[in-house]
């Protein structure tokens, strides 16, 4: 949802600027290139873009190397979650609003939930499908690595539902599967007698 302060005094918002740098799609491309308001936006976008990547690069390199290769696939794909992505309509009640929620909200979602499940930590998430189209069938697919010792199925089930839940509660997407991929077992370090 687009809020006051966010528009420019040519009518443009940052989120369609951002939206711009994620696709290069722009109402009129034209004006980009000579509004002074757009352009220092792009270029904010930018800087802070770069700034983040960085930020994400240093985590990674921290990560290691070795056998936790699954904890680097991770902030990798935080990295990309983390961008707003495509924006999904959402209903409203009065014919002159215009409300979205951003793909990365959902995904973010997604993650929040998974992190409450015992035992499991989110990998990839990512939603196919045309999330822009109201009513479009949704999948959500969900990479997923266990503790070891944890029941990996009944883990699966139990956060499917909780995630089906979850997204019927928060969004207006219709979620027609949430395939959830095991990719890895994590070995828990095991405690001192």
């Amino acid at each position: 949802m687009s809020i006051p302060h966010d528009t420019f005094e040519c009518g443009h918002t940052l989120e369609e600027l951002s939206q711009y740098l994620d696709t290069g799609e722009f109402p009129d491309p034209r004006h980009i290139e000579t509004c002074p308001d757009c352009r220092n936006g792009l270029d904010s976008l930018r800087r802070l873009s770069t700034a983040g990547s960085e930020l994400f690069s240093n985590d990674l390199a921290e990560a290691g190397s070795g056998n936790d290769d699954w904890m680097k696939n991770i902030l990798a794909n935080l990295k990309l979650e983390l961008r707003p992505g495509r924006s999904i309509p959402l209903r409203s009640e009065h014919p002159a609003d215009t409300l979205t929620e951003t793909e990365g909200s959902v995904l973010a979602l997604v993650r929040s939930v998974t992190d409450l499940a015992p035992g499991a930590v989110a990998g990839r998430v990512r939603l196919e499908g045309d999330v822009t189209v109201p009513g479009e069938a949704i999948t959500v697919n969900l990479d997923l690595a266990v503790a070891f010792g944890n029941p990996l199925l009944g883990s699966a089930e139990a956060l499917r539902q909780d995630l089906g839940e979850t997204l019927a509660r928060h969004t207006e997407l219709n979620i027609a599967a949430i395939d959830i991929t095991i990719t890895d077992v994590i070995d828990t370090p095991r405690e001192e007698p």
